[in-house]
């Protein structure tokens, strides 16, 4: 029997890589093995990956030393960031570095590098509809992600450009609030513009099937979605799915910056872009492509169906 090849999957208890670790774990049969990266392997989590057969290995993005040991001997990668431990563009793009150099001196044969647009690269130098955020940017970790994108040149990678997180409801906080009404609502600088939404576990397998499929996205980007709606078409499923009265309420993009929370800037210039470039941002997703590496990807209803538990109505 062929010896697995090794996939080191970084963040392997987070949302993207715990995707991407459970859709190989899956298919044993399938030719890979999984070598889960985490900065503790002792949490609760890793411990859970390793029992299932990963191999779960300690390294930290900022450090590029316990990087290149995490990936050597490795076959491919998963390379993703967190921007919201941090909120730092420039973090980002430094994790970035040290893990390319990781797999270039691995000589890892296929990498995929987790990343997002420029949004500077759809407005004018001088537009004023949205402020510049840490001096340089529209959308940190959009932004950033793509100037990330150059240290991975010259390697075999595949740029995988993902979608708006479902699972941000009830991870992120984004689910709808209980008015005195009675009625659930939410609000977002999106007009009736779509969003390009996607399961968090979806694209994990969808990363999977790029690894299955060899070279063939090798110097490739690939954009992924799982289904694109309007505010008012999430809510009517919200509605119907969650058994209450969902209302989305379309607010000004200055008036959500203004909100508050941490990365309230950052969220109404993504909904921003998300709204005033509807077309540029759907264009560069494609649910047939999504659907061709992973068959099984979920419509919003059906991962409401599966995550409706998860969502705390307040």
């Amino acid at each position: 029997m062929a010896e697995k090849k090794v996939i080191a999957v970084v963040g392997a208890t987070g949302a993207q890589g715990g995707g991407l670790v459970r859709a190989i774990l899956a298919d044993p049969n399938g030719g890979f093995a999984c070598r889960a990266i985490t900065r503790d392997p002792g949490k609760d989590q890793a411990r859970a990956l390793a029992a299932k057969g990963a191999d779960v290995v300690k390294a930290d993005l900022d450090d590029v030393g316990s990087l290149k040991k995490a990936f050597a001997g490795a076959y491919g990668a998963y390379c993703v960031t967190n921007f919201w431990e941090h909120f730092s563009g420039e973090k980002e793009k430094t994790q970035a570095k040290n893990m390319a150099e990781a797999a270039r001196t691995a000589g890892l044969k296929h990498v995929i590098w987790s990343t997002l647009e420029d949004t500077r690269k759809l407005m004018a130098p001088g537009d004023t509809r949205m402020p510049m955020l840490q001096e340089k940017y529209r959308v940190p970790h959009f932004d950033a992600k793509d100037e990330a994108n150059a240290f991975f040149a010259g390697l075999p990678v595949t740029y995988l450009v993902t979608s708006f997180y479902w699972d941000n409801l009830y991870a992120f906080g984004l689910a709808p609030k209980k008015g005195d009404d009675g009625v659930y609502g939410w609000a977002f600088p999106m007009g009736s513009k779509r969003l390009a939404g996607i399961a968090v576990e979806d694209i994990g397998k969808a990363a999977y099937g790029i690894f299955k499929a060899g070279p063939k996205y090798i110097g490739r980007t690939v954009g992924i979605v799982g289904e694109n709606l309007t505010l008012d078409q999430m809510s009517e499923k919200l509605s119907k799915g969650l058994g209450i009265v969902v209302k989305y309420h379309a607010v000004e993009a200055d008036a959500y910056r203004g909100f508050g929370f941490p990365g309230a800037d950052e969220l109404g210039n993504m909904f921003q872009v998300y709204r005033d470039f509807e077309k540029e941002v759907l264009g560069a997703r494609s649910i047939d492509v999504t659907r061709s590496l992973n068959p099984s990807v979920q419509t919003f209803d059906e991962w409401l169906a599966m995550n409706k538990s998860k969502i705390t109505l307040a």
